[in-house]
């Protein structure tokens, strides 16, 4: 991956969380954009999110980003000035709840062996 795209793709990120923080601060508050991928043309950009609560909460994510989306971009992209800006695709990203439970399993290994 370019140095370019690493630097935009941390732009957006940025912007994206700023953008949720200042205008859908109570709907976002359990949401965290864990990461942002844009393709090498600048057209299309995958937003990776995480979400703090159970699988309830994932789906009202969900509906959420279905319902705000274009608004989120439309303020991204007066923020953020590109030849061609991305159009956003959201995608739940489980990695955070992974790493979760697998620090939960190293401190009872960890317990065991005390």
């Amino acid at each position: 991956m370019s140095q370019r795209i690493t630097r935009i793709n941390a732009l957006l990120q940025r912007e994206i969380s700023e953008q949720m923080r200042r205008y859908y601060r109570a709907d976002t508050a359990a949401i965290t954009i864990s990461d942002v991928s844009v393709s090498a043309d600048l057209r299309n950009a995958k937003i990776y999110y995480s979400v703090l609560g159970d699988d309830a909460e994932i789906a009202a994510s969900q509906k959420l980003f279905r319902r705000i989306g274009k608004d989120i971009r439309q303020r991204v992209s007066r923020e953020i000035t590109l030849k061609y800006f991305p159009t956003f695709y959201y995608t739940y990203d489980p990695s955070l709840e992974r790493g979760a439970e697998i620090n939960e399993i190293l401190d009872q290994l960890d317990q065991e062996s005390k």
